[in-house]
């Protein structure tokens, strides 16, 4: 994967595959520290610390539809190649957290891509998902928490063309909040 918002929507896809109904994704691009965090936390079925000694290896999955997971493997190998880390918490019934470091001005990180994109289509995706959204950059903060909205439509998909439009505009328009100087 070429940027670091497809590899929040595959980590992000696996906590749905495993039962989470509340994800929290959050990005910190820390300019003063040089940094990029990311954090997909789940409140899914969790893992052991067996199974998370295992999955760093490409040959070790979940997914029922193939026997190659490397998501997990060229993420990690990608923070380790711009002085960063991966670091994956879990714990049987309570969930998972996910941690991801990037040096922010290294030569060789990927771009961010377009995560506004990726948060609008998990969001309509799965709808039954309560999503949460923090993105921070240096001291700004948007948080953006799906079931408020969802509460405020009540019987209205959130695939209806005109709140597809609003979440749009309402995620680019906090995102770009933040990033104004």
């Amino acid at each position: 994967m070429k940027e670091i918002s497809l590899h929040i929507l595959d980590i992000a896809e696996n906590s749905v595959n495993v039962g989470a109904d509340k994800i929290s994704i959050e990005i910190n691009e820390n300019l003063k520290k040089d940094e990029l965090l990311f954090i997909i936390s789940d409140n899914g079925k969790g893992m052991d610390s067996h199974t998370i000694a295992q999955i760093h290896d490409p040959f070790v999955t979940s997914r029922t539809t193939r026997n190659i997971g490397l998501g997990i493997p060229f993420l990690k190998a990608a923070a380790e190649s711009c002085n960063g880390f991966l670091r994956i918490e879990s714990k049987p019934n309570y969930g998972t957290t996910l941690t991801t470091k990037f040096q922010y001005n290294h030569i060789d990180r990927m771009p961010l891509g377009d995560i506004s994109s990726t948060i609008l289509n998990l969001m309509i995706g799965y709808a039954e998902i309560n999503w949460i959204f923090k993105y921070h950059k240096n001291d700004r903060t948007f948080v953006l928490d799906d079931k408020v909205i969802k509460d405020t439509l009540i019987d209205v998909p959130l695939s209806e063309p005109v709140v597809i439009n609003y979440l749009k505009n309402l995620i680019n328009d906090g995102i770009a909040s933040v990033q104004e100087k």
